[in-house]
C-alpha cells in the first residue's frame, strides 16, 4: 500500500479520508495528535512538510499538499474521476470554483473567528466585520445548493466533499435554522457509509 494520509486529529484532513472512501482506493493513516494546550499541530508534521499542517499525502514518494490539490489528485489517479464533472462543461469550471472557494474564501473569515476567539474583548473592532464575512458566505453557499442536495449535478461531487467543512461550521455554530438548506446538506453526508467509516477510522471530528 503507498498511499499514506498523514492525519491530523479534528482536522480538514478528515475530508481526505472520506473522499479515500467514497472511491475505494486502499490507504493507510499516520496519525497526529493536536496539542492539547495550544491546538496546533505537534513538531512531527513539519518532518512530512515545512509548514507542519495536515492533509498531506503520500503516493509512491509523490508528497501532495493542499486540500484542493490532493482531492483533484486523488479523483484523476485513484478511482474519482466520477466525482467530477466532465471537463470541458459549464459544471466542471462549477466544479473548480467551487474546490477553491472552500479553502480560499470559505476559509478565511472561518479562520479569523477561530483566532480573535482567543483575544476577547481585544476582537470588538473586528468581530462585526468578521460576522458580516461569515453570513455572506454561508449565505452564498444556502442560495446555490441545489433542490438535490448537492452544489453541482444530481450526485455526490468531490466539490461538496470540499464543501462539507465550511458548511459543517456554519451548523456547529447554531446557525441551522438561518441555512436549512445547508443543514440538509451536512445530514445527507455525515448519513453517507463512506462519511461513517471515515469518521471512525479518523476519530472525533469537531463533535460529529
Amino acid at each position: 500500500m503507498s498511499l499514506i494520509v498523514h492525519h491530523l486529529n479534528n482536522s480538514r484532513s478528515q475530508r481526505i479520508l472520506w473522499l479515500l472512501e467514497e472511491i475505494g482506493a486502499p490507504y493507510e493513516i499516520r496519525y497526529y495528535d493536536r496539542d492539547p494546550v495550544t491546538n496546533l499541530a505537534p513538531p512531527e508534521l513539519l518532518a512530512v512538510h515545512p509548514l507542519g499542517k495536515s492533509p498531506v499525502i503520500e503516493d509512491g514518494g509523490r508528497v501532495v499538499t493542499e486540500s484542493g490539490a490532493i482531492t483533484e489528485y486523488l479523483c484523476e489517479r485513484h478511482g474519482g474521476t466520477y466525482l467530477v464533472p466532465e471537463r470541458g462543461t459549464d459544471d466542471h469550471i462549477r466544479h473548480l470554483e467551487w474546490l477553491h472557494f472552500a479553502e480560499g474564501s470559505a476559509m478565511t473569515p472561518i479562520l479569523l473567528r477561530i483566532y480573535t476567539a482567543r483575544l476577547g474583548e481585544a476582537a470588538a473592532p473586528i468581530e462585526p466585520r468578521i460576522s458580516q464575512q461569515l453570513d455572506s458566505h454561508f449565505g452564498y453557499m444556502e442560495n446555490r445548493v441545489g433542490e438535490n442536495g448537492h452544489f453541482i449535478g444530481d450526485s455526490l461531487s468531490a466539490a461538496d466533499i470540499m464543501l462539507s467543512f465550511p458548511a459543517e461550521i456554519a451548523i456547529m455554530q447554531g446557525m441551522a435554522p438561518r441555512y436549512p438548506k445547508l443543514a440538509t446538506f451536512v445530514n445527507a453526508c455525515h448519513d453517507r457509509p463512506a462519511w461513517r467509516r471515515a469518521r471512525e477510522k479518523g476519530g472525533a471530528y469537531y463533535g460529529y
